[in-house]
């Protein structure tokens, strides 16, 4: 038999009957259902088990801060461990399996702790696992780790999409109960831009789960009609299944709407959760407030749930824990929900009111002044023992308990930027305190107002004031509007297992240890017992250990204090806050401007920090990489290349200073740089060790374009940066990275000037005699187009650098590529770009490492000695400057045939192969179809003086020995007669 508590009304549609499974066990539900819904529908109460007692648990409350029916939605690699039963929407095929217990949940073997609960108290872990000292790494991390945690991984990748994004309002409501409503009826009708957000699948909040009448309609029907009116407004936007997790600076705040997790399987595309950040002008909290229960002894069998929870699930879900119940109370609200109950047809076999003034209800028995002091049933409620006004006892048959202990206004956002709640004695509850994040109002519950009407009217003014509105507000429907009536009453008196943190097992004596032991601080209370350190963070738990600590130190609550709330709000999956970056999208991916033209060639590509640059050209035909870049060096230098160097760091230097500004931050000098020319630079960190290298070109006296390598290019514009601000602040300097605003190609080889003159515009000359070795200008190509054209060669070939606005630069490589037919013109990817390099000689990324010097570099005399600039001093420290300093040289294999090892050390030609004898290491390494030969780069000793010297390469991880010869680093045109020709 299925549904067997099964209740008549409700919200849900009975016509449509889903199929879900828990525990590999098979039940039915409806559209509307929550997981737990449906379970306590089909007489399941047992849902979990705590987290160190392994005790049993069942739902304890109907929304987000439930912290018992914690389960495992989904199998494969979509299962998600810690997810609320309680907030769990129901579909067909749902498949959900409890956790934290061995082998299963009725017969948990690790429920054997509770027989040991005496010496697993609160703090225990600090005390017992001290001693012996051998047993921790043997014997004590190996158990804790097995029995921590709750849940368990699939360990497999997550198939789901996640997505990021942002909105901006005029008004933010936060929460669509009554006074959400009203304020988001308020503000659209005046015309403001509105985003109205709610945890719940369905708008209106507790007016879903009352019976009470609004006007001529039910609480519920009128909010229907709210939230239809709502929808047709075109400047309200309802955001359902949007819970907001956080308050942060300047009017942010941080949403997560559960796009899918509703459905069975999400179409193609569709995100499962988006992480909105909303940009408001005013946010109004209207998150109402959260009913807390009362300490007794065994108070959190399954069964026992707060009492406004049994009034939600029978009034909207039309479920019941049981068909007996019983109401235990210190205030008027539980006995609401014995009346809805008895409605129901659930038997309510007592009220139990604190209260010796209790009021009587002559269709069910009232306990006046009476009390629950302990319960029985192994894995569920089966009877509660009342002690009555009078002293005697009394035992009740019932299956549900619902136990009401006043109202939390939910204040949490509220203090996301440590403000501090107020204490209110009239409702015995902290409301928001006058510290508020700035731009943030408060209505309705959340700000003590406990009656409908004050919610609706509360939201109603809120939006007018925080809007400035003025003239007629909407008319309010007649609303009950009852004083709040209760007597505080936070645990009963002489109880040994009260339970305050049902997640985290934290009881009333554990409480007492903290303060006994001197833990008496709220934050040092809350590390010491774990009270409020779970998913639910303390929502239902945290005021009465509180209480409880008060009460012991002979203060007050608000004297006592409340610990800091934190965002998030409730729990958020990891892969909400990565959202589509993973995997290829993990890092934002730059394209450069021939990216497409590249593509259609068959390049194959390669990440360079963001970028995705062409690592080879493929022809038909070639099965290894290596032929594709062996042939694009030799036709380079053979006739011209084309390589795409957008993604080297461009950065314009303006100003009167422009100049002076250079002259500090690179070593050499840069002050008297002539206009139209450019120069290599190398620039030093404040402790003289190399930061990076590359060209400044001066195309006005006051303008100059500075090149970087493609890794540190973010890094030096700070550099620069932090110098113009920091360091020279009088300076007449401007700097504005243009990385992304010009596309550069370099075309290299004897025949790239014969190209080149194909497109530059005829009026510029661009001979050797015109435009020589290191020139730079401003022109146009292609029928006055403009651009820049720099002589610069990191190839050891006649090379220029042409860049012309990014939008041009696809159109661009199609036409170079077009016009060089004639002259057989090739693409070189990065690979290429590399294997000359390193037969140039020259120094790149691994070279500049940031533990190089210039004087390792073979650089040592560009660092001037005639002006000042950043790091020059401190290049000059003993230590960077001694007679065995590693030079950078070339490395090449006595026999042609070997391989040389990027990472490989050098050793002597004989001896010992250890760190002692270690002298030197390579960086860098590529076959070189120009010598037909492996060769290398990399620092040796004193290696400027020991040209061809043979030595050791070694690499013991790789079992690598070669014999190699060191040599010049400069292997091809070491006199660079090509690129001046």
């Amino acid at each position: 038999m299925t549904q067997i508590n099964r209740l008549s009304g409700g919200q849900i549609d009975r016509a449509t009957t889903l199929n879900f499974r828990f525990d590999n066990r098979s039940y039915t539900a409806h559209p509307g259902d929550t997981l737990a819904s449906a379970l306590l529908a089909n007489g399941v109460r047992l849902m979990g088990r705590s987290f160190k007692y392994h005790r049993p648990r069942g739902v304890l409350t109907a929304g987000s801060e439930e912290p018992n029916a914690i389960v495992e939605l989904r199998t494969g690699n979509r299962q998600e461990p810690n997810t609320r039963a309680t907030t769990t929407e129901m579909f067909d095929g749902l498949e959900a399996h409890s956790q934290n217990r061995w082998p299963s949940l009725k017969f948990d073997a690790l429920a054997i702790n509770d027989q040991f609960s005496k010496f697993l108290s609160a703090g225990f872990y600090y005390k017992t696992f001290m001693w012996p000292a051998a047993f921790w790494e043997k014997l004590y991390e190996p158990m804790i780790r097995r029995a921590a945690g709750l849940g368990s991984l699939s360990m497999q990748e997550d198939p789901d999409e996640y997505d990021k994004g942002f909105r901006h309002c005029d008004l933010l409501i936060i929460g669509a109960g009554p006074s959400g409503l009203m304020a988001a009826l308020t503000a659209g009708r005046a015309g403001a831009d509105v985003i109205l957000a709610d945890e719940d699948f369905t708008l209106g909040g507790r007016l879903n789960s009352e019976t009470f009448s609004l006007g001529d309609e039910t609480a519920a029907n009128w909010a229907g009609q709210m939230v239809a009116e709502l929808s047709a407004l075109p400047n309200v936007r309802l955001m359902p299944r949007t819970t907001v997790i956080g308050a942060f600076d300047h009017g942010i705040y941080g949403a997560v709407e559960r796009t899918g997790d509703h459905l069975a399987t999400l179409p193609a595309g569709k995100p499962r959760q988006i992480l909105w950040r909303i940009y408001s002008k005013r946010a109004l909290l209207c998150a109402g407030a959260t009913e807390r229960p009362i300490a007794f002894e065994n108070n959190d069998r399954p069964g026992v749930m707060l009492a406004s929870a049994l009034r939600t699930y029978a009034n909207r879900f039309a479920s019941s824990a049981a068909q007996r119940a019983a109401i235990f109370t210190n205030n008027d609200d539980g006995h609401r929900t014995a009346a809805d109950l008895h409605a129901k047809g659930v038997k309510i076999v007592a009220v139990v009111d604190i209260r010796p003034d209790a009021p009587i209800n002559y269709e069910y028995e009232v306990l006046a002044g009476a009390q629950i002091v302990d319960t029985k049933g192994r894995l569920g409620l089966t009877f509660a023992e009342v002690k009555l006004s009078d002293g005697s006892t009394r035992t009740l048959d019932c299956g549900a308990l619902g136990v009401s202990g006043g109202w939390n206004p939910n204040v949490h956002l509220t203090c996301h930027q440590r403000g501090r709640p107020a204490w209110n004695s009239d409702l015995a509850a902290f409301v928001p305190g006058a510290d508020l994040p700035p731009g943030l109002s408060v209505a309705g519950a959340a700000s003590g107002l406990m009656s409908t009407h004050a919610a609706l009217q509360s939201g109603t003014e809120e939006a007018a004031q925080v809007l400035e509105l003025k003239g007629s507000l909407p008319d309010l429907p007649d609303a009950e509007d009852a004083p709040v009536s209760q007597t505080p009453f936070w645990y009963v008196q002489g109880c040994a297992r009260a339970w305050l943190d049902q997640q985290n097992d934290v009881t009333v004596k554990d409480v007492k240890l903290s303060h006994q032991e001197g833990f008496r601080s709220v934050e040092h209370l809350k590390r010491y017992t774990t009270l409020g350190m779970a998913t639910d963070q303390g929502k239902t738990s945290n005021m009465g250990g509180l209480a409880l600590m008060a009460e012991l130190a002979g203060k007050s609550i608000p004297d006592t204090g409340t610990t800091i709330f934190r965002p998030p709000y409730t729990p958020v999956p990891i892969g909400t806050f990565a959202g589509r970056m993973k995997g290829q999208a993990f890092h934002p991916t730059r394209l450069t401007p021939s990216h497409y033209w590249a593509k259609e060639r068959g390049a194959v590509f390669v990440e360079v920090g963001n970028w995705l640059r062409a690592q080879w050209f493929p022809l038909p035909g070639e099965t290894h990489w290596r032929e594709s870049v062996d042939r694009e060096v030799r036709q380079t230098r053979a006739s011209v290349g084309v390589c795409d160097c957008t993604t080297l760091g461009k950065i314009d230097v303006q100003g009167t200073d422009a100049a002076d500004f250079l002259n500090r931050i690179y070593c050499n000098g840069f002050a008297k740089l002539a206009v139209g020319k450019t120069r290599y630079g190398l620039m030093l960190r404040e402790d003289g060790i190399t930061m990076d290298d590359g060209t400044a070109g001066r195309l006005a006296e006051d303008h100059f374009v500075v090149t970087t390598t493609t890794a540190n290019a973010v890094k030096v514009y700070q550099h620069m940066e932090f110098v113009r601000q920091c360091l020279f602040p009088d300076m007449d300097v401007q700097l504005i990275s243009t990385t992304e605003a010009w596309a550069q190609y370099a075309v290299a080889g004897p025949n790239s000037r014969k190209l080149l003159r194909k497109i530059v515009d005829p009026e510029f000359d661009i001979s050797n005699e015109g435009f020589p070795f290191m020139a730079c200008g401003n022109i146009t190509v292609c029928g006055g187009l403009r651009a820049r054209l720099f002589r610069i060669s990191f190839s050891g070939e006649l090379a220029f650098e042409i860049a012309v606005p990014s939008r041009y630069g696809d159109a661009l490589m199609r036409r170079l590529m077009s016009e060089g037919e004639e002259f057989d013109v090739v693409p070189y990817g990065t690979e290429a770009l590399g294997v000359m390099r390193i037969e140039k000689g020259h120094a790149a990324g691994n070279e500049l490492n940031g533990t190089t010097t210039a004087l390792n570099l073979g650089m040592g005399r560009m660092v001037s000695k005639k002006k000042d600039s950043i790091g020059s001093t401190l290049s000059e420290r003993e230590g960077l400057n001694e007679d065995d300093a590693l030079k950078m040289v070339g490395i090449k294999p006595v026999n042609t045939g070997d391989q040389i090892t990027a990472g490989g050390h050098l050793m002597g030609a004989s001896g010992p192969v250890d760190a002692a004898h270690d002298q030197g290491y390579v960086t860098s390494a590529a076959f070189s179809p120009s010598l037909d030969s492996h060769i290398g780069l990399g620092f040796l000793k004193s290696g400027d003086t020991r040209l061809g010297e043979k030595m050791r390469l070694v690499s013991p991880l790789t079992d690598l020995t070669v014999e190699v010869e060191i040599v010049s680093a400069h292997f091809v045109d070491p006199e660079g007669e090509r690129l001046r020709a």
